[in-house]
């Protein structure tokens, strides 16, 4: 991010009012005006959130094993992958919520193909709009499904490579 897109940030997101405090702009966010990668925003958080305390379920330490783990698991290439199987359970509301996600302006990294970062935006805003909206039995539903399928995906290559 450039300095003078940092500055405007920081002045139209922190405004003051006379006695120095805060001004705050909105009471709640509507995810439904939200722009889709707004939603992938917040999604990515919420991923990262929920794999981290998945990991804790099996293993606690060293932390930094755990950290990388948990990279690989919310990588674009990996959240891909589990949209691609949890699919057949969307609804048609959020599989329009994915496709908005997935056909958002932005750059990939060289970490994942096009196609790969394009669906794993379309998932994280699938993600974001289902938290925003405090849909939590229905948002954790998809993450543990999503969360199943890459687990299931890195156990079998690592059998995979003992047999080879």
């Amino acid at each position: 991010m450039k300095f003078r897109e940092r500055q405007k940030i920081a002045a139209t997101a922190f405004e003051t009012d006379e006695a120095g405090r805060l001004i705050e702009k909105f009471d709640e966010a509507n995810p439904e005006t939200l722009p889709p990668l707004v939603l992938a925003y917040v999604g990515d958080a919420v991923f990262h959130l929920y794999v981290r305390r998945r990991l804790l379920s099996y293993v606690q330490s060293p932390v930094d094993v755990v950290s990388q783990f948990g990279a690989k698991i919310v990588s674009a290439v990996c959240q891909s992958h589990a949209y691609e199987k949890i699919e057949p359970m969307l609804t048609e509301e959020e599989t329009a919520i994915f496709r908005r996600g997935r056909n958002a302006h932005s750059r990939t990294p060289h970490s994942a193909t096009v196609r790969e970062y394009h669906i794993s935006t379309g998932f994280e805003a699938l993600l974001g709009m289902l938290y925003l909206k405090s849909e939590t039995g229905r948002l954790r539903e998809i993450l543990e499904a999503a969360f199943r399928t890459i687990a299931e995906e890195i156990a079998n290559s690592v059998e995979t490579k003992k047999i080879g």
